[in-house]
């Protein structure tokens, strides 16, 4: 399975997210996003787009990940080094392997990480 972790700031367009996973150039199978996000309908008509379920996963399973990339505001704040990143290998489940650090949209308002791997 092939998972795309999204991270956004609030109030990011669709554009934003959309630009951030298509630099990915793959299908993914799901989106996921932290379950604290609670202003989804950008991602919500994203994943209603493209025709693929949206994954909340629990911030104790994003708190697990082993990120590539090691924001010190992310630590701080979520207790993960990339939301999207870490999204992206919860919900991908166990042994997932990132496809690579995340890619930050062209207007710096949202991130997109892809794992591939089993669902748990």
């Amino acid at each position: 399975m092939r998972v795309a972790g999204i991270g956004y700031r609030r109030g990011a367009p669709i554009s934003a997210m959309r630009q951030a996973l298509e630099a990915f150039e793959v299908q993914v199978d799901a989106l996921a996003v932290s379950d604290h996000k609670t202003d989804r309908a950008a991602l919500t008509d994203l994943a209603r787009q493209l025709q693929i379920p949206l994954i909340a996963v629990r911030q104790d399973e994003l708190r697990k990940q082993q990120t590539l990339t090691q924001s010190p505001a992310q630590l701080a704040r979520f207790g993960t080094g990339s939301l999207a990143e870490a999204a992206a290998l919860a919900a991908a489940g166990k042994g997932a392997i990132l496809r690579g650090p995340r890619v930050i949209s062209p207007c710096g308002r949202a991130t997109a990480a892809i794992a591939e791997g089993q669902t748990q």
